[in-house]
């Protein structure tokens, strides 16, 4: 069973939710990588930055976002740790940092394409998302965890554990599968390669 006084916050793009297969998929849709592009966002990202398509990478990023939520998936194990954490009376917070309109391209809600989502995977009911907070800048986040009270928060940026403005005392979670054997990490930050090494680590399984 987990501890009474653990407080779970979580990063939502790229931590719950996995990018990898639709980015690769609307890229190809549109013409905009050749065949035998590895399918994963970063590597759709790489070959349109480094061909002078970083316009085209912004635009598929708000497109995806808004348009194609409802093709994303959920990386495994993670809509059950969450919703077994609930299940058990501790407290989860979907913390994210994420605009509410694209940078270019079409003028989606990305806050409310975000939300439908959860919605559609039972992380939410009907009405107000109680636990779910989407905020405008890194800033606005790190302060949110704080007034959560996260005792930990799971994250699939190092960078961002590394911010001068994290909650001290809250514990750093590194949610990162390709994480590359002997690559450096800060000290205090824990890394996990999948979500049932955090539901082990936090005990719920």
């Amino acid at each position: 069973m987990p501890s009474k006084d653990l407080v779970v916050g979580t990063d939502f793009d790229n931590t719950i939710v996995c990018y990898d297969a639709i980015f690769h998929r609307v890229a190809s849709e549109r013409g905009w990588i050749p065949a035998g592009i590895s399918k994963n966002k970063e590597s759709v990202r790489d070959y349109l930055r480094q061909t002078g398509k970083e316009d085209l990478w912004t635009e598929l990023q708000g497109y995806v976002y808004g348009a194609r939520m409802a093709d994303v998936t959920a990386f495994p194990g993670a809509l059950e740790c969450i919703t077994k954490l609930r299940a058990n009376g501790v407290p989860v917070h979907i913390i994210s940092h994420k605009t509410r309109r694209p940078y270019k391209g079409e003028a989606y809600d990305l806050h409310a394409a975000a939300r439908g989502w959860l919605e559609a995977h039972g992380l939410a009911g009907p009405g107000p998302l109680k636990g779910v907070f989407f905020m405008e800048t890194k800033q606005e986040k790190l302060a949110r965890i704080g007034a959560c009270g996260c005792t930990h928060f799971i994250d699939d940026l190092p960078e961002f554990f590394a911010e001068p403005d994290f909650p001290k005392g809250t514990r750093k979670m590194l949610f990162s599968p390709s994480w590359k054997e002997g690559a450096s990490l800060d000290p205090g930050v824990r890394l996990f390669q999948s979500w049932r090494e955090i539901a082990s680590f936090l005990m719920v399984l």
